[in-house]
């Protein structure tokens, strides 16, 4: 395994892990949200969350490029705070894979709380137990099982992401240039030998992360 490829491997497992740390702290509680509210804007918000399921990414990736530029406003904001670009880097990798693989892991969790008897919550509230003690102490715990496969499912999700990787971070050596998009690049260079080595660990990796997701749900 050559040094390009170690190299790929690491901004990949870097990657993967952000971007999943992040989504189990913003997923849950999106996913509870969606799961118990009546609210008119519910339908509307879990429509915008879902959208990276049927919108290609080149689309997302393309939009989240222009507000990600230096004249935008999400890169201008990121400018002004820590005087550094945000397209094509890794911290704008991390923002790109958070929006992409958000569905991912919050409809999962949104489904699993959807099922939760309503009865354990009744008894909770008569018990005095407020709605974030309830969501902490009774939900999350409840329901463990689900959000450790909707991590593993972002995870893999990040590793296996191509269209908005390359539209957002391009293909810069230690930067940017994650397995996915280091196969691309030995394909177009017909490297073959090198690509069956990063498409058997993409590959390897992908059927391991989704029998650990089968399992666990399969457990509940």
């Amino acid at each position: 395994m050559n040094e390009g490829v170690l190299t790929a491997l690491a901004l990949t497992a870097a990657l993967a892990m952000a971007t999943s740390l992040a989504l189990l702290l913003i997923a849950p509680p999106l996913a509870w949200w969606l799961a118990r509210s009546r609210h008119a804007a519910s339908s509307l918000v879990e429509a915008v969350v879902a959208l990276p399921l049927v919108l290609p990414p080149t689309v997302l990736g393309f939009y989240l490029l222009l507000a990600m530029a230096e004249d935008g406003w999400l890169g201008g904001a990121w400018r002004a705070l820590t005087g550094q670009p945000l397209a094509f880097t890794f911290s704008g990798l991390v923002i790109a894979s958070i929006i992409y693989s958000l569905p991912f892991v919050s409809q999962p969790l949104t489904a699993s709380f959807r099922n939760t008897p309503p009865e354990l919550l009744d008894a909770a509230a008569v018990m005095g137990i407020g709605p974030i003690a309830r969501f902490l102490r009774l939900m999350l715990p409840l329901h463990w099982r689900a959000l450790a496969a909707a991590g593993v499912l972002g995870f893999a999700h990040t590793v296996g992401e191509f269209g908005i990787v390359l539209m957002i971070g391009g293909s810069i050596p230690g930067q940017t240039r994650v397995l996915s998009i280091l196969l691309f690049d030995q394909v177009e260079s017909l490297d073959y030998a090198s690509a069956h080595l990063t498409a058997g660990l993409l590959l390897a990796f992908s059927l391991a992360a989704l029998t650990l997701t089968y399992g666990a749900l399969r457990r509940r």
